[in-house]
């Protein structure tokens, strides 16, 4: 099983830092697994891994998200249930209040940050 997730930051039907069952493959077309739901992505946006997640990823709050949304400068989204949690602190582990499964926080991954 092949595991994707975005690796820009735009507006699709997939959530940032999420990572989505991996259907298939196809010149430069995706189809990724949506709640069962098939959803078309070009290839060039994903990230590709043979390991499911087993981390929470910190994401960068997007542009597009207006000064009214209360979310703070980033957030987590859980390896398991991509449900997404507010960040509070620097934690090194957390227990997803959805799934209540317990992992570690993947503060060294620079999700969608320039590199430098």
């Amino acid at each position: 099983m092949v595991w994707a997730r975005l690796q820009a930051d735009l507006n699709c039907k997939l959530r940032r830092g999420a990572w989505y069952r991996l259907i298939k493959v196809e010149g430069l077309a995706a189809l990724v697994d949506v709640n069962r739901t098939p959803v078309p992505v070009v290839r060039a946006f994903l990230q590709l891994s043979n390991s499911p997640p087993r981390r929470w990823t910190v994401v960068p709050r997007p542009k597009q998200v207006p000064a009214t949304v209360q979310m703070g400068p980033q957030y987590a989204v859980c390896p398991s249930c991509r449900d997404r949690v507010p960040l509070r602190g620097h934690p090194s582990r957390m227990l997803c209040g959805r799934c209540r499964v317990d992992f570690a926080v993947d503060w060294d991954e620079g999700y969608l940050t320039p590199k430098a």
